[in-house]
């Protein structure tokens, strides 16, 4: 059973929030380079050195709001909840469509956006990636312990995330708003129609 909440990580979990959200708002308002952690903090309401106790950089405060984070502390438990009989793509598949609406806040495409508008975003961007698939290789090789199938489940982590990565794009740009869970179904299924041994023989 989960331990109740303390009056003081109550209070460390609402400045951290509260930290995250300034951060953003004023992201948004001024433009990520012209925003500075000493106007963060003033609108959070706190001194730059308590800041700094929460968040290392304002990189760190834009990830607070990346549903890819929550994604990837979730997946491992999502995966190891899957019955070890079954596809590791198909319970990839599962698992990411389970967790989809982590990338559905309000915010998410805002955030999106804010982190392509720098070059060391985008970069920390695709570090949230590669560490998602890690994981998926982790909890793939705790479920599956045959050691002869690490290449497979290493090259099924890349594909899933790959699956992911460009089921957010579709769902980003989509000029009709839909869940973002029917596009992650919609790029499993389009790999499940593709004849290999034809795409072998034309490569």
């Amino acid at each position: 059973m989960k331990q109740p909440e303390s009056r003081r990580q109550a209070k460390r979990r609402e400045t951290h929030d509260r930290i995250a959200a300034a951060g953003l708002r004023l992201f948004l308002e001024h433009g990520y380079e012209a925003t500075t952690l000493d106007a963060i903090a003033e609108a959070a309401g706190i001194s730059r050195r308590t800041l700094f106790y929460y968040f290392a950089s304002k990189d760190d405060i834009v990830l607070t709001w990346n549903g890819a984070g929550k994604v990837s502390s979730a997946i491992g438990p999502a995966i190891l909840s899957q019955s070890p009989d079954s596809n590791p793509l198909d319970a990839a598949r599962t698992c990411l469509v389970d967790l989809a609406s982590q990338f559905e806040a309000p915010e998410s495409r805002a955030v999106d956006a804010l982190m392509r508008s720098s070059e060391g975003l985008r970069l920390r961007k695709d570090a949230v990636f590669v560490a998602l698939e890690s994981t998926l290789v982790e909890a793939f090789a705790t479920l599956w312990l045959d050691p002869a199938r690490q290449t497979e489940l290493r090259t099924t982590a890349m594909i899933a995330v790959g699956v992911l990565r460009l089921a957010l794009d579709d769902w980003r740009d989509s000029a009709v708003p839909r869940p973002l869970a029917d596009h992650i179904s919609e790029g499993f299924a389009a790999l499940d129609q593709v004849d290999w041994s034809t795409t072998a023989r034309r490569a």
